[in-house]
């Protein structure tokens, strides 16, 4: 059975293992502000997802991440879903997500109905990356 739920306190050393970027003072205020999931099957977690607000006024997913045997098997696209419905019922009517142009992710989120929006290169020493995409989908 799947089961999606926000963050809680006791999910903390499975989402490291899982977002190792996040530094840990935010952890704490995705607990607070309710912007974190996970998705468990058969009470075991396997995923998360977490957002922030974009201008302050635009839920913007900063992160999906699915356990590495549990990929491809629809577990991503229920914990989006599910976020777009939550989402839905707050109010919002637009949401914002991102890939680096060199990730599959992006064919995932167009497949969800997400359309790419505009990108930027970081190239400051230290922080390169490839080009990240930008993406946005109406509600």
């Amino acid at each position: 059975m799947v089961q999606i739920r926000y963050v809680q306190p006791g999910d903390q050393e499975f989402w490291y293992g899982l977002d190792p970027h996040l530094p840990e003072p935010e952890f704490d205020n995705k607990l607070q502000a309710k912007q974190g999931y996970v998705i468990l099957e058969d009470q075991n977690p396997i995923g998360l997802l977490r957002y922030n607000l974009f201008w302050d006024n635009t839920p913007f997913c900063t992160m999906l991440v699915i356990a590495s045997g549990y990929r491809g098997k629809g577990f991503g696209k229920k914990l989006m879903e599910h976020w777009e419905a939550d989402m839905k019922a707050q109010g919002y009517d637009m949401l914002m997500t991102s890939t680096q142009v060199d990730e599959p992710a992006q064919h995932f989120y167009r497949k969800l109905g997400y359309q790419d929006c505009g990108g930027f290169v970081v190239n400051i020493p230290g922080y390169e990356q490839p080009m990240e995409l930008l993406l946005i989908k109406g509600l």
